[in-house]
């Protein structure tokens, strides 16, 4: 291959990545919309995403692991608990600490937020893509899993 088509393949692949960050952040943001999560931050979808993925955890830990203050996290936590999102139960091995978790209303929140995504892309997809379309689709869709894992 010469350096031309080197340049070429490289500025073609630039294109393709810098089109698919955008085309992801439109999904992301549609997927949302369809799940309708309400009037929280995103700081707060990423500790009530944190607590379903890890399980249950303190606001240090929950600090520690968005990177944030553990004050800051401390208010993220409260408007949480206030809204009824998470509760928190003291830990058996520290009184002075709190466990928090989710709390079995918004883990069921979240299923039925997963559902509607899930419904609004599968109709998403019939409507707008060929049977042909649909397999290059899932072709795709095993490329941007082998991209994401490496």
């Amino acid at each position: 291959m010469s350096e031309q088509e080197v340049d070429l393949e490289s500025a073609r692949v630039a294109a393709v990545a810098a089109d698919l960050r955008v085309l992801v952040g439109q999904l992301r943001r549609r997927l949302q919309e369809k799940a309708n999560p309400g009037d929280f931050t995103p700081s707060q979808i990423a500790v009530v995403a944190r607590l379903e993925s890890d399980g249950p955890a303190t606001v240090t830990a929950l600090a520690k692991a968005e990177g944030v203050r553990p004050q800051s996290m401390g208010a993220t936590v409260a408007v949480l608990e206030a809204a009824g999102i998470v509760s928190g139960t003291p830990d058996p091995s520290d009184g002075r600490r709190t466990i928090l978790a989710i709390t079995p209303a918004a883990r069921e929140a979240l299923v039925a937020g997963r559902a509607k995504k899930e419904d609004w892309l599968f109709r998403s997809i019939r409507a707008a893509l060929t049977p042909a379309e649909q397999e290059q689709l899932a072709v795709g869709v095993e490329l941007l899993h082998r991209i994401v894992v490496s």
